[in-house]
């Protein structure tokens, strides 16, 4: 039961209940649900950094996944040196460890991870087709998309409906990402599977300077 009102209390942002519960029960920081995913990553998930770091203090159990989500490099090189093959493992609900620490702007923890093995261009195998890049396009953190790419990440690597890392980028309005996509060769030209162009998704959402730089490509 406590276990379920933390992983309520966790999206909520709820932090005084997540200490009330803590209180009554301290092995709650290491607490799962019933995906198998920890208080940790869900906190990460939910963008509720402070409760992450809360559950870390109080002495969460952080496995590989957690740990590169919450850029615990530290921890990330305990487990990798203990276990090698954990630098290309994937978290209990499908997401692999490198994308985690992508999606989340770790840099040094993505380093270390691919230096030790990972597959830069591992993707997830739940279905949502995401990886380093995608994750990293979507957060819109550019220093790790650059460095993704001068690595080898794939700039037109097609994932859920069609989409590529340079139509999320151009849909989510990030222009810097959009010219690092196409200055390592992403196709200005690709279309997601109902046919909408990176112009197309920047019109729409409402980003115009992405449109005019895009539009500025073609003539």
């Amino acid at each position: 039961m406590s276990s379920a009102a933390l992983f309520e209390a966790i999206p909520a942002g709820n932090s005084d209940a997540v200490l009330s519960l803590l209180a009554s029960d301290p092995s709650l920081a290491s607490a799962k649900n019933e995906s198998g995913v920890s208080a940790v990553l869900m906190s990460a998930y939910s963008g509720r950094h402070e409760i992450g770091d809360l559950l870390v203090a109080r002495g969460a159990a952080l496995e590989i996944h957690d740990a590169a989500a919450v850029g615990h490099l530290q921890r990330v090189k305990e487990l990798v040196e203990g276990n090698p093959e954990l630098a290309k493992a994937f978290s209990p609900d499908g997401f692999p460890v490198v994308a985690l620490a992508a999606v989340f702007g770790h840099l040094p923890v993505t380093r270390y991870l691919v230096h030790e093995g990972a597959d830069i261009n591992a993707c997830a195998t739940n279905g949502s087709g995401y990886n380093a890049l995608t994750g990293a396009v979507a957060s819109g953190h550019a220093e790790m998309v650059r460095w993704l790419l001068e690595q080898g990440a794939n700039p037109n690597y097609r994932y859920a409906a069609g989409h590529s890392p340079l139509l999320t980028a151009a849909a989510n309005g990030h222009l810097e990402i959009v010219k690092l996509l196409l200055a390592h060769g992403a196709d200005a030209h690709a279309t997601s599977n109902d046919g909408k162009s990176a112009l197309i998704f920047a019109n729409e959402r409402n980003h115009p300077a992405v449109a005019d730089y895009l539009r500025n490509l073609r003539t």
